[in-house]
Parts: structure tokens; C-alpha cells; sequence
């Protein structure tokens, strides 16, 4: 699938509260937390603070990510969007960006484990989850741009 990455508008804040949403519904092990419409908000939020970028299919938004410095705080597809290599162009944006780049993804998302693994980043942290507002176990981890040195 090819599609846009552009930088999100305000109008985009409602497709990726839905996706975002739409994401905690369709995974029983994660609590529902906040409403639709709160999760459109948050969207609107990150997206006035400069963060996110979208992934547009010919008008439709299918994905997107939030980039708050290094940290990635969001990457989400939409279900139709994911195995299309729709991710990795997001997570490819965001290196071209950055020499490191850090992440918490949830222990009990696994396909967003393999990815993040498969894509170069290592775990460097795990947690029991008392520092999120879900309260799941989380995995930091890290990404950091090859031929860099430690010193």
C-alpha cells in the first residue's frame, strides 16, 4: 500500500482518536480508560503540540505517529492498514529524524513487540506498569542510529 506521510492537521484529529480508540477496544487486555471523544481530544492535543505525523491513502488517514522529541509516544494503524508496511514507513520517517529514538510498548502487545524488535530496537527497561495510566507491564526500548559511538 503507498501511501502519504504528511504532517497532521487539526481536521485529523477526529480519524486518529478513532484509530487510537479503536485500538483499546479491540484488545481485551487493555482497559477502556477514556471515552471516544476524550481520546479525540488527547489526539487534538499532540497534534497542536506538533507531533504527529499521518499516513494518508489517497484522502483516507490509516495510521499514525506521535513524535514528542525522540520519544515516540504513538504509532497506530488502523486494522485494514497493518502488514502493509504502512509502520515501517512511519518508524523510517521518525530515524530519518533522529540518531535515537526511545518507546514503551505493552508486554501483551506482542505484534508491536515483533515489530519494534524487528525494526532495530532492543529492550533496555521492563516495568510492572505503576507508572502508566493503564497499569500494564510496559518495555522501554531503544533505537539507535548504526556507526554511532558510545562516547
Amino acid at each position: 500500500m503507498t501511501v502519504t506521510l504528511r504532517p497532521a492537521r487539526s481536521t485529523d484529529a477526529g480519524t486518529t482518536g478513532m484509530i487510537l480508540h479503536g485500538f483499546a477496544q479491540e484488545n481485551d487486555w487493555m482497559p477502556n480508560l477514556h471515552t471516544c471523544a476524550e481520546t479525540i481530544a488527547f489526539c487534538g492535543y499532540m497534534i497542536d503540540q506538533g507531533w504527529v505525523t499521518v499516513a494518508d491513502d489517497d484522502g483516507d488517514v490509516v495510521g499514525f505517529l506521535a513524535l514528542k522529541g525522540s520519544e515516540i509516544h504513538s504509532l497506530y494503524l488502523t486494522s485494514s492498514a497493518r502488514r502493509k508496511g504502512i509502520g515501517r514507513q512511519l518508524l523510517n520517517l521518525a530515524k530519518s529524524q533522529h540518531s535515537e529514538l526511545s518507546l514503551f510498548a505493552f508486554q501483551a502487545n506482542e505484534p508491536a513487540l515483533r515489530f519494534y524488535r524487528q525494526n532495530g530496537f532492543v529492550e533496555i527497561a521492563r516495568s510492572d506498569g505503576a507508572d502508566n495510566d493503564e497499569n500494564l507491564p510496559d518495555i522501554k526500548f531503544a533505537w539507535r542510529k548504526e556507526g554511532l559511538n558510545d562516547g
